[in-house]
């Protein structure tokens, strides 16, 4: 597909008249959907027309959207689309750009911060706490009653060192508690 552009550059896509479109960075053809996910993945890219130079990304990048929303995953409400149409003309309509980048960029921002404080608060949660302890309990169960996940505890053990000590105390007890058992049992 196409590589990431290095030190800011911005890949070149020609588009010919045939329709197809060439990066110019891989020496390959490519979809629609390769320039989708180079969007996805935040890597610059200008779509040129191969024989005019004219610059058609403004065109590709609503191509893209248009082929996403008849795919079924619409995202942008019919009334917005209206919205938008019927700003087309309008003496707002210079203002339009700017707002709608600085919403979206907003919006991301917005999305970011919620997505460090949902991490914040899961570590601070003491039902997170204890699904922890539960998983290290079942980790420590698991090494007393199948052979060969000692091994593979210990090892873990060594990996993470501020759990350590509570394993430690969790496998003695599960060994003293194996004892108990093979006592009552014999």
């Amino acid at each position: 597909m196409a590589n990431a552009a290095k030190d800011g550059d911005t890949v070149i896509i020609k588009k010919y008249a045939n329709r197809r479109l060439y990066n110019t960075r891989t020496s390959s053809y490519i979809t629609l959907d390769h320039l989708a996910q180079m969007v996805k993945e935040n890597i610059e890219f200008k779509v040129l027309d191969a024989k005019t130079g004219a610059d058609l990304t403004h065109t590709i990048l609503t191509q893209i959207i248009m082929e996403e929303e008849a795919s079924g995953e619409q995202m942008l409400p019919t009334n917005f689309l209206r919205q938008l149409i019927a700003m087309y003309g309008n003496s707002m309509q210079a203002l339009l750009p700017s707002y709608l980048e600085a919403s979206m960029e907003h919006f991301r921002e917005n999305q970011a911060k919620l997505r460090k404080a949902i991490e914040d608060s899961i570590g601070a949660n003491p039902l997170a706490q204890i699904a922890q302890r539960n998983m290290e309990l079942f980790k420590a169960a698991t090494a007393a009653f199948v052979p060969g996940a000692v091994q593979a505890a210990e090892a873990e053990k060594n990996a993470a060192a501020p759990v350590e000590d509570e394993l430690a105390v969790l496998r003695k007890q599960m060994a003293d508690m194996q004892k108990k058992l093979d006592q009552l049992a014999g």
